[in-house]
């Protein structure tokens, strides 16, 4: 399997250097390829719901609900690593510290993060953190929305910190090819699963549901959380309000 993603990530962080100048031309068409994206929407929904979707009923349906909770409780604490990485890498010391502090806990308290004790000692799962984020906090604009073949809804900055993110998770570190097949696996399984709640509120053109709620989600994560509100800051003159009453 490695020896198919390896190559793939590459070739895709290759195809992205070519768009990399229009990185700041999006502010106000986030989408003008949408021709090649709905294709490979389309694509990536005929894959999904002939092989994932299928694997995730199947796991649901196996699967007892504590030891779905487990299995992802594990996924989760993995990924406190990447968490870490990033964390450092913006800057934010804080949130580190926290994700950091989470890893050490459930690794050992949590019997190598099969339960979440972090959450009952002040230390609350966060907001994940991957490099396209990073990339954002550097100043790197978002550049055109992106839909990958397999691997889903993308922008040009976030293809950009793929590979990255590949590379800092500990599971491609596995040796042993059968474990590393099943961790995949059971990986893809958990994450689709998890899905297949959310996807019966996707209402109107699947497409468009699917990129709007992509790219509000990651303006989301890239601000860890934090909502702009401008209700109340803007600055009135009594002329405004004359007539009104």
């Amino acid at each position: 399997m490695k020896s198919i993603v390896k190559p793939l990530l590459a070739l895709l962080s290759l195809g992205f250097a070519a768009p990399y100048t229009s990185l700041a031309q999006t502010e106000q068409n986030p989408d003008p390829w949408q021709g090649f994206n709905r294709a490979m929407f389309t694509f990536n929904d005929t894959v999904d719901r002939w092989t994932l979707k299928p694997l995730a009923k199947t796991y649901k349906f196996v699967m007892p609900d504590p030891l779905e909770v487990v299995v992802s409780n594990i996924f989760s604490n993995i990924l406190e690593v990447p968490n870490t990485i990033n964390g450092v890498l913006q800057g934010d010391l804080k949130g580190a510290a926290h994700d950091t502090g989470r890893l050490l806990v459930n690794t050992t308290l949590g019997i190598g993060g099969l339960l979440d004790v972090a959450q009952y000692m002040n230390l609350p799962a966060d907001t994940p953190e991957d490099f396209g984020q990073t990339l954002a906090v550097w100043g790197v604009g978002q550049g055109p929305y992106l839909v990958l073949p397999l691997f889903g809804p993308s922008t040009v900055r976030d293809g950009f910190g793929k590979p990255v993110d590949y590379y800092t998770n500990p599971t491609v570190y596995i040796d042993h090819v059968p474990t590393d097949n099943t961790v995949m696996a059971v990986s893809l399984a958990s994450t689709r699963a998890g899905l297949l709640e959310l996807e019966k509120g996707i209402t109107g053109d699947r497409y468009v549901f699917v990129r709007d709620v992509y790219l509000q989600r990651r303006e989301y994560l890239i601000n860890n959380g934090e909502i702009e509100d401008d209700f109340g800051t803007e600055e009135f003159d009594e002329e405004d309000f004359e007539g009104e009453f």
